[in-house]
């Protein structure tokens, strides 16, 4: 038996009885029947019991537990000690107001008590940051060579899909633990189950990424329910997510990424960092690299490091399907990445065919 179930019998019961009560005394009112009056008001109650009694009881129940595990750690942290310092206050002026005339002495310690708590719990809730400011400071300042509590890093859904994010957290650069919210998990399984056979296997590749992840020890990766009511798209929820609980976005989306940084969020790109670990060349070097087709311009070459940075080959048209070396010309950097130019290094031995 559900507790919801036992409590619509109970609600039944209990507005039964002051519904035939109250048919009987409508009776002597009406100068009825009582039988009639009191079957038909304790029929009403027992009704008014069953539909009534879970909006009353489990359902406020279910919302307030629903609202508290939405709630960050620091807000909750806060309007508990709200609460405490308000209890605090309101008890210390409780004895004086009871000393009041009259009824003012009896009804005002108790709103007092009330007024205190209220107003200390939404000063500590929105002065939030700063308290826990103060206390961070105070902890670093006290405790000798204690580390702070390493932030959590919220994933996109894009960078989970990229799947370098697993690499990168095998090195072990990362000292924060990476938090997923439920709804970027949907997200993904949403592109996993699509029939469009390009999304599902972007989708699929995502969640053998997340299962990497979750293996790898090194760097924690813990699912969050934490969600943002009256936002729907993911983005956003991601951005007023990090907002509340004042921890980095791990992407390589552009838009997500100017969006956030406007509003003040911080964003870990993975694009910019694979374009600052990037090898530097420099005019006058020596390379090898594959030439695989054709360039723009009549005679060039183009071929690709293992990085993915594009190498432009002047006269190595001929060279197209063998691994050559190449002197280093200029280095070009784009909104679309990097790009080098070089050229033929003469004075190298004859390229030998590639085995592909």
């Amino acid at each position: 038996m559900s507790i919801e179930f036992f409590l619509r019998l109970l609600g039944m019961v209990v507005l039964t009885v002051p519904g035939f009560y109250l048919g009987v005394k409508l009776a002597d009112l009406a100068n009825g029947s009582r039988e009639q009056w009191a079957s038909l008001f304790a029929s009403l109650g027992a009704l008014t019991g069953i539909i009534l009694t879970p909006y009353l009881t489990t359902r406020p129940v279910r919302m307030f537990r629903k609202t508290l595990s939405q709630l960050p750690a620091t807000t909750l942290s806060a309007a508990t000690i709200g609460l405490v310092v308000g209890l605090i206050i309101g008890a210390l002026a409780s004895l004086p107001l009871s000393l009041l005339p009259g009824v003012f002495g009896d009804f005002l310690p108790f709103v007092g008590a009330i007024l205190f708590c209220y107003l200390s719990v939404t000063l500590f809730i929105m002065r939030q940051d700063d308290i826990f400011a103060i206390f961070g400071a105070r902890l670093s300042g006290t405790s000798r060579g204690t580390p702070e509590e390493k932030r959590s890093i919220l994933l996109d859904t894009s960078v989970i899909i990229d799947g370098r994010i697993a690499d990168v957290a095998a090195t072990g650069f990362l000292q924060s633990s990476m938090l997923l919210p439920r709804f970027v998990l949907n997200e993904l399984q949403y592109i996993a189950d699509s029939s469009d056979p390009i999304r599902h296997q972007r989708g699929r590749r995502g969640l053998e990424v997340l299962n990497r992840l979750k293996k790898d020890t090194r760097t924690p990766l813990h699912v969050t329910d934490l969600d943002v009511e009256d936002v729907h798209e993911t983005d956003e929820k991601l951005i007023v997510l990090a907002k509340q609980m004042h921890c980095p976005i791990l992407t390589n989306d552009y838009n997500l990424n100017r969006v956030a940084e406007i509003q003040g969020v911080t964003v870990l790109n993975l694009n910019d960092l694979a374009n600052a670990i990037r090898v530097i060349f420099l005019p006058g070097e020596l390379l090898s690299v594959y030439i695989i087709q054709e360039g723009k311009e009549p005679g060039q070459g183009v071929g690709y490091l293992e990085d993915g940075t594009m190498v432009v080959v002047d006269d190595g048209r001929r060279y197209v399907d063998r691994t050559v070396s190449v002197v280093v010309t200029k280095v070009l950097q784009t909104s679309a990445g990097r790009m080098i130019f070089a050229r033929i290094d003469n004075s190298a031995a004859s390229p030998a065919e590639p085995s592909r």
